[in-house]
Formats: C-alpha cells, structure tokens, sequence
C-alpha cells in the first residue's frame, strides 16, 4: 500500500550535496548520519531549481520567517518557490505596524493567556510577539492555523493568483464555500439558520490573509489558513489593544473581520491539497521536508538565516519599527476623537499626551506625566509605569494599556 505524500516525503532526499548547508558567506557539514537532511542551502540557489516545494517542521515563527526571507533572497529569479509551515501560538504584526495599537501586549506575558496547544493542554511558555518583513495586518498563528508562501519572479505576480490556488485546494478538501474576495482574502461562505429557524442566511467568515514583499527581482505572496486552531476564542481579546483609543498612529491599521476554522482538514491534509494544485500549476516536485533539526542545523549553519533570526527576534526589530504616532487622554487638534472614560481613581486633573517615535518617547504634554523621568525613555524598556510617575492608579493604568510586564 502506498504511503500518504506527507508520509513519503520524510524520506525524500534533496537533489544537490545532502550532507551540508552553506551559502556564499558560511557553510555547515553535517555529522555523518544514515539519515540524509533535506533542507540544502545550495540547492536553493542551483539555477536548475526552478520549482521548488519545501514544508517545515519546524515551529518557532522567527525561524521559519527566516528559512522563508533566506528562501526569497537566494532563489533563481526565475524560480518559483512553495513553502509550507505552520507555528506555535504567536501574534504577527505587519513591516508597518504599531504593537501597541494592534495588540493587547498585557496577554502576551508568561501565564497571562489561557492559549492551549492542539491536544488542548495548556501552551508551555508565552505567545510570541512577531514583527514579519512584510506589510499587511495583524494575524494569530497556532498549531491550527497553517502558513503558505509563493516566491516567483515579478512579470508573474498577481494579488490573486496564489490565494485562488490556496482555495482550489480547499475545495478539493470539502470547503465548497471559499473564495478569494475583494480585498484578495480567502472567505467562507456557510448557511446558517436565523434565529427564527424560518430559513437561512449566508455569513461570510475570513479563514485566510495575505501579505506581500516585492523587489525587484523576486515576489513574495504569503498567507494563514485558520484550519482547526483551538484557541479562535482568545483572537479577538489578543488583537484588541486597551491603549488603541488613545493613540493616533501612522502605518498600516488591521481591517477585523469575523473569523472561523475551516475545518475540513488537518494540516498534512491541507499541505498536501496545496502542493498538489502548486504542481499541477508549475510543474510536480516531491516536497523537501525540513525537520526541527534540520532547521536548527541551517540557523547554525548559513549566515544569511541566523543573522534574520537575531533580527526577527530582537526587541529593536519588533518595537522601534513602529511609525511615529501620539498618545493623548483627550481629544485634540489633530485626533479629535472622543476618548473613553479615565479610570474613576485617577487624580481628577490628570491629562497627559506624549509623542513616540520608533518607539522612543520625544515629547510630554500635560499634567500627568514628568518629563524628566519620560523624555528619550522607549517604551518596551519601561518594566513597571509606577517607578515611572507620581501617582499609583497612573502607574498601574498605563502598565494595563501598554502591556508592561510589571504587576497591574
């Protein structure tokens, strides 16, 4: 009986030098194994790999965003690349984005969020915070949500393309009511009763997005697909920041849309749905799968992937990138938005408006916080606000809307 593909392709082997990684600035020989590795930084670049299929197995975000940056970078411009992942629980934020006004950072923490894994034990460690190296909005990734991405040369580009591939695969699977929608988003479509039970109604729930890198030379087209996360329940309060009506920010804003699982398939399921239409489209190529280890073995190995992985993960990276924006307690000449009301044990003349560019605070305003404890500070640096200003209910207000890591 023949295995399953996803099954099959844990003994396939890569096609150029399989006992080492190297790039063009580092190398990595493997220890001699009767276990061949599959991930092959060489054969990345071979201009004969025009297509190209690899799924990870690895679930640390920063890495995988790495193999994918490493992916797009050393490719043959005229390849087209498929790669495969899916991540532990992790909030992702776009090139362009402001953590404090997409997240709640205070359920980021260790214990602070009840996020379960997909046997629904309780996550060992925190949700991640992320910050990816292309734009687009803010997405949650667990075990259940599965991540694709097309690499291809730009003449073949198109915002559509690919996410219409993603949704051929679904509906080989049983989703009959996906589609790509206007804002190039995968949507399903379901019947539902109405509350009356006199008939039904279609809703339409978002089970995918996109986002996009494009040089010169190469595009990048990469999406989620929310197959069976167990953790749709805690997406919405993770992506709701306490702090966001109060700040005016520039970059790009999240579009929210109602959400669902698919759940018509499992990730194997799901990736060998995806690699079928890919092939069927440019060509079959047996999948390389890059295991836990060989995806260690690549950090350690290639230059290019660990210097991406240091910068992924560097709180630099993920705060400082943040487009300028303004904080204020009231409305004011240039966000005249009505503000919600101030906590009832706050000092009664308090007002307070700051400015924060790439992160660091640049100016004060206001009665509620001193200036020279403020100015220049960032920030992610700021532990507990208490420490910060003169007034324990301001301390303890502004450590819940920012997400600091001292107790609220």
């Amino acid at each position: 009986m023949a295995l399953p593909r996803h099954l099959l392709n844990t003994f396939a082997r890569p096609r150029i030098r399989p006992s080492s990684f190297s790039s063009s600035s580092s190398s990595y020989t493997s220890i001699p194994s009767p276990t061949r590795r599959l991930f092959n930084a060489d054969a990345v670049s071979h201009p004969s790999n025009r297509v190209q299929v690899y799924i990870s197995r690895a679930t640390d975000p920063y890495l995988n965003l790495s193999i994918e940056h490493f992916l797009l970078q050393t490719s043959p411009p005229d390849s087209v690349v498929l790669f495969l992942y899916a991540n532990r629980p992790c909030v992702v934020v776009g090139r362009n984005q402001n953590p404090w006004v997409e997240v709640n950072l205070g359920l980021l923490g260790p214990g602070k969020s009840s996020v379960v894994d997909e046997r629904g034990d309780p996550l060992d460690g925190p949700v991640l915070l992320v910050r990816r190296r292309s734009g687009g909005g803010t997405v949650f990734h667990d075990s259940g949500n599965a991540n694709y991405s097309v690499i291809c040369p730009p003449a073949s580009f198109d915002r559509n393309k690919h996410a219409e591939m993603v949704v051929r695969a679904l509906r080989s699977l049983g989703a009959s009511g996906s589609r790509v929608n206007e804002r190039h988003d995968i949507v399903l479509d379901v019947n539902v009763d109405t509350p009356e039970h006199t008939h039904t109604q279609t809703q339409t729930f978002k089970v995918s997005g996109s986002a996009y890198k494009l040089t010169r030379l190469r595009s990048l087209h990469h999406g989620t697909c929310l197959l069976r996360s167990p953790n749709l329940p805690l997406v919405g309060p993770l992506l709701r920041s306490p702090a966001a009506p109060f700040i005016k920010a520039r970059g790009v804003e999240s579009v929210r849309s109602p959400i669902r699982n698919v759940g018509v398939a499992d990730i194997a399921e799901f990736e060998d749905a995806v690699v079928a239409e890919f092939g069927a489209m440019y060509g079959d190529v047996d999948p390389e799968v890059i295991r836990q280890a060989d995806a260690e073995a690549a950090l350690d190995g290639v230059l290019a992937i660990a210097k991406g992985y240091a910068e992924l993960k560097s709180r630099e990276w993920i705060y400082t990138q943040t487009p300028q924006f303004s904080f204020s307690t009231h409305p004011t000449d240039d966000d005249p938005r009505p503000r919600p009301p101030l906590p009832d044990d706050l000092p009664p003349d308090f007002r307070a408006a700051m400015t924060v560019r790439h992160g660091q605070i640049t100016e004060i305003s206001g009665t509620g916080l001193p200036e020279e404890s403020l100015k220049s500070a960032y920030l992610h640096h700021i532990t507990d606000w208490r420490s910060k200003v003169n007034s324990e209910a301001v301390g303890r207000w502004l450590n819940n809307l920012f997400g600091v890591t001292g107790k609220n």
